[in-house]
């Protein structure tokens, strides 16, 4: 039995549902999925029914391309109501979400308690001399724009900032009681932390990536490991002892689609093994 995770399938994209449909089953594992599904609920659906008939049970996250609303579909739902209707769609399934009480980890490896969380960004992963208010015109001077500032409401939110700090706010309190029980499997779609959200070809890209509320939390809230994707550069990084895993698969050209998906699956519990240590000769 293992926990295992992978974010960032977009699956808009034919060549990715039809690796998806080819993994093999794991009949004993959970799945983490971090986010990043696709743009539709259609999307999203066709994730949970492939992947529940895989794994013993499933865990999601929201990314920002899960949460777009796309014209021309101008009556579809709007930021949290998006949401919370991808929400609904994920109990119709049994799959837990950030609004789902943590379970713990019932396999084997480090008693761990697994903790999805649903935190978006604020723009500060930015220079510290660039002020808030400019964060996004400082991005565009390197022609770089994200879509969610078109496509991602913060419905009913005033700014995706304050939606950011109201999900920040209610998310401390559980983490706090959980981190009492056990150590924690963070689970978020954007790294937790600034000086990971490092896109060396988009290096501006970095003020949609995270919040700076969250830098301390891998030690506030006894991490044992922080998952994330988002960035599309799958790595394994140490901070503080903790592991954080960027765990995501991308667009066609991020990975190779000739190996399917099964390799692409990291193992968070019980975890990597160490290298075999030979004996002296």
């Amino acid at each position: 039995m293992r926990l295992l995770a992978l974010s960032d399938l977009h699956l808009r994209y034919e060549v990715t549902r039809k690796a998806l449909e080819a993994l093999p089953a794991h009949p004993e594992d959970w799945l983490i999925i971090a986010g990043d599904v696709g743009e539709t609920e259609q999307h999203l659906r066709f994730a949970l029914a492939v992947l529940g008939r895989r794994f013993a049970r499933l865990f999601w996250v929201p990314g920002n391309h899960d949460l777009w609303t796309i014209p021309p579909h101008p009556g579809e739902p709007r930021g949290l109501a998006k949401y919370n209707r991808l929400v609904a769609i994920c109990r119709d399934y049994g799959v837990l979400t950030p609004e789902d009480p943590y379970v713990e980890w019932p396999g084997p490896g480090p008693s761990c308690i697994i903790a999805p969380l649903f935190l978006l960004y604020d723009y500060t992963f930015r220079p510290d001399e660039i002020p808030v208010e400019e964060a996004v015109q400082w991005a565009a001077e390197e022609n770089i724009l994200c879509s969610d500032e078109v496509l991602l409401s913060p419905d009913p939110y005033p700014s995706r900032q304050e939606w950011c700090a109201a999900r920040c706010a209610a998310t401390e309190p559980r983490l706090e009681a959980a981190a009492r029980r056990a150590p924690l499997i963070l689970v978020n779609h954007f790294p937790l932390r600034r000086e990971l959200a490092v896109l060396p070809r988009v290096p501006r890209f970095s003020i949609w990536c995270g919040t700076l509320r969250t830098e301390d939390w891998h030690r506030r809230f006894r991490a044992h490991a922080v998952i994330y994707g988002h960035l599309h550069i799958r790595a394994t990084k140490h901070r503080d002892g903790v592991r954080f895993e960027e765990v995501s698969i991308g667009y066609p050209h991020d990975w190779d689609p000739r190996r399917g998906i099964e390799p692409y699956l990291r193992e968070i519990l019980p975890g990597p093994r160490p290298p075999e240590i030979k004996p002296p000769a």
